[in-house]
């Protein structure tokens, strides 16, 4: 189960490899590559893919890096980030799902439900308030980081090494995925939420890795042949990245296989309020912007 997983994921990420360069000399000879620079924009793949590795996410870091450099329009923002993570996270999953250990079903079936999650609840989801889901999922997550730092005080017991779900555990593993994936649609990233989901049921929060990893390996080559198709993305950006952002992605992939366990509780709860935190910001600049609205209203 596991081999016809990877795979799929290796033959998606090929054929994804060879339309983006094909996009990309195709936009060359036409001369509508953009005058960014490739090196730079590389560079902030491969730092920006160093902290995806470690759980934080590269979106944030590289949309505020594309704006700042002036690196790409903000029109084709949203599509630069998902084609230029693709082979990144390919690169993440293949690594993590075969030195990770996880129970096959618990792997699979939590991935599906990402994916899933992501497709079917896409539509759901999209029709939520999204502030209030923003403001919701802060909270919820600085909760569950509180109770994560309780437990690494040791004030009570909680986490564990367990490498598998069965039975409510499971079904709980699973609706937690498919709810993450969905909410993934708004912007809110699968990562953090994954993180603590898996640590709160009592496993090894490395497990959580290939999870998270395996779910946005096979989502994104399909979102970015759509963006490839419809030109909404910087070829000379995503290739970049593409080719670079692997290499920060290796680096931060041996730091998290050779960290200590205690150590790495530490590193996912500071992800996860780092998550708490860029929620809140979200939830505060739609508050402000909706007050805005009803004052000129």
């Amino acid at each position: 189960m596991l081999k016809i997983l990877l795979a799929a994921i290796l033959v998606t990420g090929v054929i994804f490899l060879f339309v983006l360069v094909k996009d990309y000399m195709n936009k060359s000879k036409q001369g509508e590559l953009g005058n960014e620079s490739f090196l730079t924009s590389g560079l902030v793949g491969m730092v920006a893919n160093f902290f995806d590795t470690l759980g934080i996410g590269s979106f944030a870091i590289e949309t505020s890096l594309f704006k700042n450099l002036k690196l790409v329009g903000d029109k084709k923002i949203p599509g630069t980030l998902n084609v230029g993570a693709t082979i990144p996270t390919v690169c993440e999953a293949l690594i993590f799902l075969t030195v990770v250990q996880v129970e096959p079903i618990t792997l699979i079936s939590m991935i599906l439900a990402a994916v899933a999650g992501a497709l079917i609840g896409a539509g759901i989801i999209s029709k939520l308030n999204e502030k209030a889901v923003q403001g919701s999922m802060g909270l919820a997550l600085v909760c569950i980081a509180l109770i994560m730092i309780a437990g690494q005080l040791n004030l009570f017991p909680v986490g564990g090494n367990a490498i598998g779900l069965s039975g409510g555990k499971l079904i709980i593993g699973i609706i937690g995925n498919f709810i993450f994936g969905a909410l993934n649609t708004l912007g809110i990233g699968l990562f953090a939420p994954c993180m603590a989901l898996v640590f709160a049921l009592g496993m090894d929060p490395k497990v959580a890795f290939p999870i998270m990893m395996g779910s946005g390996a096979i989502l994104l080559p399909f979102a970015s042949f759509k963006f490839i198709k419809e030109g909404a993305h910087a070829p000379k950006t995503s290739l970049a990245i593409n080719i670079m952002g692997p290499i920060g992605v290796l680096v931060a992939a041996y730091l998290v296989k050779s960290l200590p366990l205690t150590t790495l509780k530490w590193l996912v709860i500071g992800v996860v309020l780092y998550t708490a935190f860029i929620m809140y910001k979200s939830f505060k600049s739609s508050k402000n912007k909706t007050s805005e609205l009803e004052k000129s209203a």
